[in-house]
């Protein structure tokens, strides 16, 4: 069933065409992630789609109700089903004070109260923890409308997505599958322009190379000899005058067939960044970061409790854990050098925050980059371009950039900086995932200390090779990726889960004897002792069945 359409769409900023859409439709089975460099124009296309915006041109048609998840503003109900409360893990009353993971799995919970045929959702994972990302998936799964998304979390689209919708250059292309497929498809296409362009110039230099070599034969046909008489020249001169022709008719065709050559553009090899670290500036302590006795508090709420924790020279830390357990807390105590905290002699830490103000808006990009950069302009302009700033784009002011735009430049920064040790906290937020995966890439060559906090599982398994994590007021360090810390975590589960159920099957055959005992007392039993085993027995059952649900 038809649930959108729209034709002949622009839409201008300012000057600039930012949409140019020349036909879209969107049917019932439609689940559609839309992805694009910032500034593309998502959330504009996402609005004139729902006809919150209207477009500078062309029509759109919207068949039937909706409902629109953003982080600008409030849900449409203050209260939601008890049901839904607890599937999403909050509160059933809205609160001011809510988390911003709260206040998203709540306007969620808002949408989905209606079973609207249409759902729409403006990067509703930011400021999410892991676990609340993981709840708002399940539920968008149970629901059977029609869903269209913007976000930046690769793994939430796998999950959610039949569809990727591309903006690049004003236009929008369909991908069909999810951002793993839309990722396959786009490797897919580079190979094939690869190919094309390395077809074209060899077909071209054949052209070329038999224009030369003919023309060169037709230069070499020789004249008739003077020793030769009037008769034998004459017939000379006609051979030589249909060759000549013939070749000049070789060239011709070659001309033509080149002309007719459809041009390919070479495509573009993205350069991988590679930081160039001077030795000297190296740390060379074993554990560059240790933390002892740690303890905090805010007000009755404990954070900390003699925790402890060593982070080893050339690690890749990837901090996670649900909201407001403590993550910030301990990034900020690490940069402040609190009580229990001890860094590395010689460490220069490069320190990356959203909150953080540390660019000029007078000035350019690429001036605010090298007015601290130790690395030399054509470097830095390669980082930018990997971050979608090339050419004459890292001439803007920064005072015309986006948020995530701001985002990209302030990470640059701080990368190109003297520095030799990383710690970033929340760094993926905001950002397009052409500049997340050069981020990616850029990290994972990073080959110094690196302390970070994500909620992105995508963005802490390719770069962490050490998972930190803050459990019942304690710090633990787990080897290995995101992936092999589920793995571990699983396999720890699956043990405790075995041993609950041996406990249970015991449990349960002691239950049976006592019923029988007490059903039928011999002379020998204390009927008041059994009675107060079976009720220790059941509430230990009810405990125990409870540690299953978690």
């Amino acid at each position: 069933m038809l649930l959108i359409e729209c034709s002949k769409i622009k839409k201008y900023f300012g000057d600039r065409l930012l949409l140019d859409i020349d036909n879209l439709k969107i049917y019932s089975e439609d689940r559609i992630g839309i992805v694009g460099a910032n500034g593309a124009g998502k959330t504009t296309l996402m609005n004139i789609l729902c006809r919150r915006l209207e477009p500078d041109e062309g029509w759109v048609k919207l068949y039937g109700n909706y409902s629109y998840i953003t982080q600008l503003e409030e849900p449409e109900a203050k209260s939601i089903s008890d049901e839904l409360a607890s599937k999403l893990s909050i509160e059933a009353v809205w609160r001011e004070n809510m988390s911003g993971g709260e206040e998203t799995r709540f306007k969620l919970a808002v949408a989905l109260a209606g079973d609207p045929p249409l759902v729409l959702a403006d990067e509703p994972t930011c400021n999410v923890d892991m676990e609340g990302i993981q709840l708002m998936a399940e539920r968008l799964q149970e629901y059977k409308g029609v869903l269209i998304v913007i976000s930046h979390d690769r793994s939430f689209l796998d999950k959610l997505c039949n569809k990727i919708l591309e903006i690049e250059n004003s236009e929008i292309k369909i991908y069909h599958g999810n951002y793993s497929h839309y990722r396959d498809q786009k490797i897919q296409e580079r190979e094939r322009a690869v190919f094309e362009y390395e077809a074209y110039m060899k077909e071209k230099r054949r052209l070329e190379e038999i224009m030369k070599d003919t023309k060169q034969k037709a230069k070499s046909i020789r004249k008739a000899p003077k020793r030769m008489g009037n008769s034998e020249a004459r017939l000379h001169k006609m051979g030589n005058q249909r060759a000549k022709a013939n070749l000049e008719k070789a060239v011709k065709n070659a001309e033509n067939r080149m002309k007719h050559l459809e041009a390919k553009d070479k495509p573009k090899k993205e350069k991988r960044i590679q930081f160039d670290i001077m030795d000297a500036d190296r740390l060379h302590s074993k554990i560059i970061i240790a933390g002892k006795n740690i303890n905090k508090t805010f007000g009755n709420k404990m954070i900390f409790k003699d925790a402890e924790f060593n982070i080893y020279n050339g690690s890749k830390i990837g901090l996670i854990g649900p909201n407001g357990c403590g993550k910030s807390t301990l990034i900020k105590m690490i940069m402040e050098n609190d009580k229990g905290i001890e860094v590395a002699q010689g460490a220069s830490i490069g320190y990356f925050s959203q909150d953080m103000d540390i660019l000029d808006e007078k000035v350019s990009i690429i001036e605010n980059i090298m007015e601290s950069s130790i690395y030399p302009e054509n470097f830095a302009r390669l980082l930018l371009a990997r971050l979608l700033f090339k050419r004459e784009a890292v001439y803007k002011k920064i005072a015309v950039l986006s948020g995530g735009e701001r985002v990209k430049v302030s990470f640059a920064k701080i990368l190109l900086q003297d520095i030799n040790l990383l710690i970033l906290d929340e760094p993926t937020n905001f950002i397009d995932i052409n500049a997340l995966e050069a981020i990616e890439e850029a990290l994972q060559d990073y080959d110094r200390t690196l302390l970070f906090v994500s909620h992105d599982r995508s963005f802490v398994d390719a770069v962490a090779n050490h998972i930190m994590t803050i459990e019942n007021h304690k710090i633990k360090i787990s080897p290995g990726n995101y992936t092999a810390y589920l793995a571990s975590k699983n396999k720890s589960l699956d043990a405790e889960e075995e041993e609950i159920e041996k406990k249970i099957f015991i449990l349960k055959n002691r239950l049976s004897e006592v019923i029988g005992r007490l059903s039928i007392p011999s002379k020998k039993d204390d009927v008041a002792a059994l009675d107060k085993e079976y009720h220790e027995i059941l509430g230990e059952l009810d405990r125990l069945k409870d540690r299953q649900e978690l």
